[in-house]
């Protein structure tokens, strides 16, 4: 299989930099045309236009709110006949001013491609494609360590395995394939999820028993903060974090006093209308920026 990165020529003619950030940066979409418009995971099923549009404006502008406050964040214009496309961090993975494009396993969420991929070309993002016969599904299904320089990357239900080396060559990054089990965690971001101190945040039984090992062996117990499936099903592990700052939406038991005892500082939002299309907080904003170096200088900061 031919694998090949894709630049715009112009940034090739006139080796144009590369993005940089001086701070986090994050990429959402207006859920201007979110619903549920059809049922490609277990979460959708029985939704169907379910969601409430005030309801739904409500929470997004909240989460953006609470983003803001960290991060810089910019604007993808949403686009009609796309309703999923607010969940933009399925649509690419981003690090080093590369932008590794998703290749969408079901076909109703195809049309996002491209026009996310326009937006990071318009920006100056060099793309690395995934041909269309290879389904990977970006920071949904691959997401780095909190230092950045390694790749964890899942399959068994949107991304094929065979994605995971081309995508960790866009950076030469080693990469731990790890495969999902249950159809309900469909993407990695909802079972998974490494933090800014160090901690992973998993929920094991989304997992097969190879699968687990691998995590164990890169995570000391200490350092290992495993969800229940009542915590997990709340989407427990889609959560955006900075440092350690964390958004996450809410779950309704102790676990943000478990993250607070470990040091890091937690808002709890309500994003209930999105969680009925499989998806919360960490789904709705692409990171665009290396946050992992910028969010380091911040933790260095706090502990002096």
């Amino acid at each position: 299989m031919n694998t090949t990165c894709s630049t715009a020529s112009s940034l090739a003619s006139t080796f144009a930099p590369l993005p940089h950030f001086d701070k986090p940066t994050y990429l959402m979409c207006p859920p201007e045309w979110y619903d549920v418009n059809y049922v490609i995971n277990p979460w959708m099923a029985g939704n169907l236009h379910q969601p409430a549009r005030d309801v739904v404006f409500a929470q997004w502008k909240n989460l953006y709110q609470h983003l803001q406050q960290i991060a810089d964040v910019r604007l993808l214009p949403a686009r009609k006949g796309s309703p999923d496309m607010v969940f933009v961090a399925h649509a690419a993975l981003v690090q080093h001013g590369v932008a590794a494009i998703s290749s969408f396993a079901h076909k109703q969420r195809e049309p996002e491609e491209q026009h996310l991929r326009k937006w990071l070309q318009d920006a100056g993002f060099l793309l690395w494609e995934t041909p269309r016969e290879t389904s990977f599904e970006g920071e949904g299904d691959a997401l780095f360590d909190e230092k950045g320089q390694h790749l964890w990357a899942a399959h068994g239900v949107r991304t094929c395995k065979q994605s995971h080396k081309h995508v960790a060559d866009a950076w030469h990054v080693g990469v731990t394939s790890l495969h999902l089990m249950d159809p309900r965690f469909f993407h990695l971001d909802m079972c998974f999820a490494p933090l800014g101190l160090g901690h992973v945040m998993y929920f094991a039984e989304a997992f097969d028993a190879a699968s687990i090992k691998k995590i164990e062996a890169a995570y000391p117990a200490e350092k290992r903060i495993v969800v229940n499936e009542h915590e997990a099903t709340q989407f427990a592990c889609n959560v955006i974090n900075i440092g350690d700052r964390i958004l996450m939406g809410k779950v309704g038991t102790d676990l943000a006093s478990r993250l607070r005892r470990l040091g890091y500082d937690v808002a709890e939002l309500d994003l209930s209308e999105f969680q009925q299309s499989g998806g919360s907080a960490k789904a709705l904003a692409l990171r665009l920026s290396d946050s992992n170096v910028v969010a380091e200088k911040q933790n260095v900061g706090n502990r002096q």
